[in-house]
């Protein structure tokens, strides 16, 4: 199998695994999404920083994607709690 395709499968299949588990959300929380995608764009974009420097950023990157991840973990629960709700 070329790298391509690799990627292409794996992609593919992370996509379809995203819109399975917005599915499993139940009722939709616009302004949760919205917070969700902008921390997923944060996280990319701290990624691209982290490979174009070829330093580690005295590990404030990495800290810094910690903390999002954490911020992502929060949102879920959030979503859960307002499901809880409806």
């Amino acid at each position: 199998m070329t790298r391509s395709k690799f990627l292409l499968g794996s992609v593919l299949g992370l996509a379809c695994f995203a819109s399975g588990v917005l599915v499993a959300q139940g009722p939709r929380h616009p302004n949760l999404m919205a917070a969700q995608d902008l921390i997923n764009r944060a996280y990319d974009r701290l990624t691209a920083a982290q490979q174009a420097n070829e330093w580690d950023m005295d590990g404030h990157a990495a800290r810094a994607k910690d903390l999002l991840d954490q911020a992502k973990h929060e949102i879920r629960e959030a979503t859960e709690a307002a499901n809880h709700h409806h």
